[in-house]
Order: C-alpha cells, then structure tokens, then sequence
C-alpha cells in the first residue's frame, strides 16, 4: 500500500497557500493556481506545510488522499517553478509557427493546422522543437499530447512530431524481391 497520502506537502519560499472551504489557492512568482479538493478530504496548514487528512476512512477516500497530496504538490510546484514539455518536429518541410497564443504546424497536409493554447498555457519554438511551458501541469501536458497528435512519428522514417525524451521504435522497410522468385 502506498503511503503518499501521508506525506507533507512543503511550501517553499516565495509561495504562499491560502485555504478557504474545499478551496486549496497557491500564489506564486510563475503565477496563480486553485485547486477543489473532494468531499472525502480536507487540507490543513502548519508552520510552512500542507497536510490532507482524511473525512472518512473507506478504500476510496484513501486513494483520493494520496491523489489529492500529488495535485497539491503539482499545484505548488507550477506556481514556483512552472512545468515544461518540449517537442521536436522531424520530416522535411515541417515547419511550426507562433503568433500570440495560436500554435500553426506544417506538417506534411495540405492546410497548416492551427491550434490554440489554453490561457495561461505559452508555447515557444527555436528551429524544430517546440517548447510547452505554464503552470498547470495537467494543462501543459494535454496540450502537448494535441500538438503530437497532429502529426505522431511514424516507424519507418521517424516523420512526424515526437517528445523530445521519447525514443521511436524503427522499422524496417519492405525487403527487396529475391531475384528468380516466383511471383
């Protein structure tokens, strides 16, 4: 059984936690972050940490302390330092573009693809790698995933849009008809 649930959340400097209701709220120098915690639940704050406590002690409220100890952690996290996915575009030809908070990706159709980022969501890109980055970690994940799935890399020649931490696995092309076989 895991034992994430009784973890303390530490608030680093610079952060402060506020709590109000089932209202968990994180200001930081990235920015401003809320969380609704769930019924089975609650939040209390001493001297610098957080703790989650449970409502009731059934198997579900158990795994939702553990859950709710990771969002909050995420939460602080994000607001003092912010969360970051970065994408690399492989294919000749592809190309990706930023205007504002509209992301515009060439990647091999015959229309650009345009895609737009959630508030509080900023996308950069320097030559061929795109980089997602706000404090929301669920939010800049989920808008990555979007980006790939635009293009995902294919196995043959690894065209497409990929993480940069992520491997492909390659295949090999079609071998070449053995001569004199029958056909």
């Amino acid at each position: 059984m895991s034992r994430i649930g009784r973890q303390a959340v530490a608030v680093p400097d610079g952060v402060t936690v506020t709590m109000a209701g089932q209202t968990v709220t994180a200001n930081g120098p990235k920015g401003t972050e809320s969380l609704k915690l769930h019924p089975r639940v609650s939040a209390s704050q001493d001297s610098g940490v957080l703790r989650v406590s449970l409502a009731t002690t059934d198997k579900k409220a158990t795994a939702l302390q553990g859950l709710t100890v990771r969002l909050i952690q995420n939460l602080v996290t994000g607001v003092s330092h912010g969360f970051t996915k970065t994408l690399e575009i492989n294919g000749v030809g592809y190309k990706a573009a930023v205007s504002g908070s509209t992301l515009t990706l060439n990647v091999g159709f015959s229309h650009p693809v345009l895609l737009t980022a959630p508030q509080g969501i900023s996308t950069t890109i320097v030559k061929n790698v795109i980089t997602i980055s706000g404090t929301n970690k669920q939010m800049v994940g989920q808008f990555a995933a979007i980006v790939r799935s635009t293009k995902p890399p294919e196995p043959y020649k690894g065209k497409g849009i990929k993480y940069s931490d992520e491997t492909i696995r390659r295949k090999a092309g079609k071998a070449a008809k053995a001569a004199g076989g029958a056909a």
